[in-house]
């Protein structure tokens, strides 16, 4: 009794391979193998280079907000003066801090003295935003403590200002300088309010990694910056970081409670949440559209296979006559194109992986061939082109274009399958 074979057995990878190294005679089937296996490898690439750019930008931007701005931010709603204004500034701000520090997930809390000035040195100015900050506190921001281009000491934070490195070239002025700093809303005398002009010596240098910050952020001493914008005993925030950043919004309600009924809070993610909405948006466009790039390229392989099937009419004939089921055929042709998908999936993750490892170098060479100015940092908010390999990137990129390369070589393997073997040898 003749058993049947099972199902991908190896005679139907014999016949798989023997078809898929086509004779001269077949040039063009050989031509549309590479064309499919070259189009399925450049769309992967496409879509893991893609999707590693996105998670490096995501993360890059992330990271830097992260390492120099508050996780979290308590305000002031305000109290009426008997002058009829609205004093936004926190009285207990040390208090205040305290009762923050207590709540469960919070690492950090720091007051803050905040204002607008002019930086000026010889004849060139800069508006900045100065940050009053205590020594202890600013020794703890990552993004400002841990800068890796930074130079200088805080040590010395107490004798005079911290600014970033954006400030510093365009003031052109290094670590021992002093500058000017100018508010416009200096001592208030009889005739009025008269600019404040005060000179620091700068003692520290930091990049944070956001052009944003580095060009516009000066640090000063908490108590130094309450006497120069007239807020002696209070502060105009508290500045909060917490052990998850990503959980942020489950620290809102305990954050306030522990701040009392006249506050209110600012998390990062609302500082940045249109930004962040914006890439998750421009992420799913892009995915959706490689993954047509994908789609198209797959379907080369039908055309393939269609031009593999009509060449082989008559071996599919002969096939069918000595014994072999459609199944098996279907098998063989389904073994052609599948086989080419894979290969061309491979080439395209391999191609990918090392467009990630290696896109500084790479992208060096695109801005020396470019000659410079291909990434403007004051467009971009950082200063390199950032790239992360994940692995549930890859993987979605290798399930989609297997799943697609499976699915569209189903179709032309059945119609061999279903070939009269009588009509296939007729005019043989």
């Amino acid at each position: 009794m003749a058993t049947t074979p099972p199902p991908f057995s190896r005679f139907e990878w014999m016949i798989a391979w023997r078809y898929l190294r086509a004779r001269r005679s077949e040039g063009g089937v050989s031509v549309m193998t590479w064309i499919s296996l070259i189009g399925i490898a450049l769309a992967v690439f496409a879509l893991i280079a893609t999707l590693a750019v996105r998670s490096g930008f995501r993360s890059e931007f992330v990271g830097t907000i992260l390492g120099a701005n508050a996780h979290v931010t308590v305000y002031s709603m305000g109290e009426v003066t008997q002058t009829g204004h609205i004093d936004r500034t926190i009285k207990d701000f040390d208090a205040l801090a305290e009762r923050i520090r207590a709540v469960p997930g919070v690492t950090r809390a720091a007051p803050l003295v905040k204002g607008q000035v002019m930086a000026s040195l010889r004849q060139r100015n800069s508006g900045v935003e100065v940050f009053g900050i205590k020594a202890e506190d600013i020794a703890t921001l990552p993004g400002i403590a841990q800068s890796e281009e930074a130079y200088g000491s805080l040590d010395r934070f107490e004798e005079g200002i911290a600014l970033g490195s954006g400030v510093a070239r365009t003031l052109g002025v290094t670590v021992g300088d002093k500058i000017k700093l100018i508010s416009p809303n200096g001592v208030k005398t009889a005739f009025g309010t008269s600019p404040r002009v005060n000179a620091y010596e700068v003692v520290y240098v930091f990049t944070a990694g956001r052009y944003d910050i580095d060009r516009t952020r000066i640090y000063m001493p908490f108590a130094e910056a309450q006497s120069y914008f007239n807020r002696e005993g209070v502060a105009d925030e508290i500045e909060i970081m917490v052990a998850d950043p990503e959980g942020v919004d489950a620290l809102t309600l305990p954050l306030l409670q522990a701040a009392g009924d006249n506050a209110r809070i600012w998390t990062w993610r609302d500082a940045s949440g249109g930004f962040l909405r914006a890439l998750e948006v421009e992420d799913n466009v892009m995915f959706i559209i490689l993954s047509i790039l994908v789609l198209i390229a797959a379907m080369n392989i039908v055309s393939g296979l269609i031009m593999l099937v009509k060449n082989k009419g008559r071996d599919i004939g002969i096939l069918r006559t000595i014994g072999l089921s459609e199944g098996s055929i279907l098998r063989v042709f389904f073994i052609c194109g599948a086989f080419t998908g894979v290969i061309g999936t491979a080439a395209g993750v391999a191609l990918g992986s090392l467009f990630a490892i290696y896109i500084d170098p790479i992208f060096s060479f695109v801005n020396f061939v470019m000659g410079g100015g291909v990434w403007d940092p004051a467009i971009r908010g950082i200063y390199a082109l950032p790239a992360e390999l994940h692995l549930s990137d890859v993987m979605k990129a290798v399930g989609l274009s297997l799943g697609l390369s499976f699915v569209v070589t189903i179709f032309p393997a059945r119609r061999a399958a279903r070939m009269n073997p009588v009509e296939a040898l007729r005019y043989e």
